[in-house]
């Protein structure tokens, strides 16, 4: 069944039979911890536990422990509509970022015009929570192929169900990069590089980010730029890839303008990622939305 089929009320209700089902999971997890001490046995770092950890997801966690892909959950470090991120740390001692995506998040409804119309993801099976581990896998996809193909990002490590694993970004300690909208230090060289960025993940990886602001993307320690939050982008095949295209332009060249950085004409910005020839045939009615 294809995701365009569904239904709003459909989701919905999904969604408040997942709201009660998340109640019921959080009772048994207290009584079952109260009784077996669960946690303690798998894990001795575990830190910090809330409603994001429904009875799935805690035993999708407990074996990517018994497997070997982490060692310990530790401290939460993000947080978003549809997601949470933790500092997880590897069996070698190096942290990476655990991203759970909530099962009782109504926000994924919204989602569904980054999915439908991707050849990639053209069909789920019924349900939310299905919907929500085919987000999990759509941006792990993103990341690897954006990785892959030299634009940077957090390397993917995996993805289970509502979980996706990458490498950590930021110190040893445990304190995370600034992302763009935190760093008092903005130039037009991060500019330049943000359009850049852009441009290889258009013509190398053929991806459109669709969700671009200051907001996901890192300025590491050592002044370089990185983008993340790949949920949402698309092919560039996607029937809407150039509208969204020319949403994250408008994004980054707003918030530069804000910082004071003087930035490229739109269509400038149009030419120089999707190259000269490609740029003539882009289509005038979204150039005209943003000059």
């Amino acid at each position: 069944m294809t995701i365009l089929s569904k239904e709003s009320e459909e989701l919905k209700d999904e969604h408040n039979e997942g709201r009660k089902e998340m109640d019921k999971a959080d009772r048994r997890f207290a009584r079952h911890e109260h009784e077996n001490r669960f946690l303690l046995k798998k894990s001795e770092d575990y830190q910090v536990f809330n409603d994001v950890f429904d009875m799935p997801t805690i035993m999708t966690i407990t074996k990517m422990i018994n497997n070997g892909t982490i060692k310990s959950v530790k401290s939460h470090f993000g947080s978003g509509k549809e997601s949470k991120v933790y500092i997880a740390e590897a069996r070698d001692g190096s942290l990476l970022a655990l991203k759970i995506y909530l099962t009782v998040s109504a926000e994924f409804k919204k989602r569904l015009q980054y999915i439908a119309g991707d050849r990639r993801f053209s069909e789920t099976k019924k349900g939310l929570r299905n919907l929500i581990s085919i987000w999990a896998k759509k941006e792990f996809q993103n990341l690897r192929t954006a990785y892959k193909n030299g634009v940077r990002v957090p390397a993917p490590i995996t993805v289970k169900r509502n979980i996706l694993i990458m490498k950590y970004i930021g110190d040893k300690e445990g304190n995370p990069a600034n992302i763009l909208a935190n760093s008092k230090d903005i130039s037009a060289s991060d500019y330049d590089e943000v359009i850049k960025q852009m441009t290889v993940l258009y013509q190398k990886a053929r991806l459109v980010h669709a969700d671009l602001s200051e907001y996901n993307i890192f300025k590491t320690e050592d002044g370089k730029i990185m983008l993340f939050d790949f949920g949402s982008a698309v092919d560039i095949q996607h029937p809407h890839s150039e509208e969204f295209l020319v949403r994250d332009i408008v994004n980054i060249n707003r918030f530069f303008e804000k910082r004071g950085v003087q930035v490229l004409d739109a269509a400038q910005v149009v030419e120089r990622i999707l190259g000269i020839k490609e740029a003539a045939s882009f289509q005038h009615k979204h150039l005209t939305s943003i000059v």
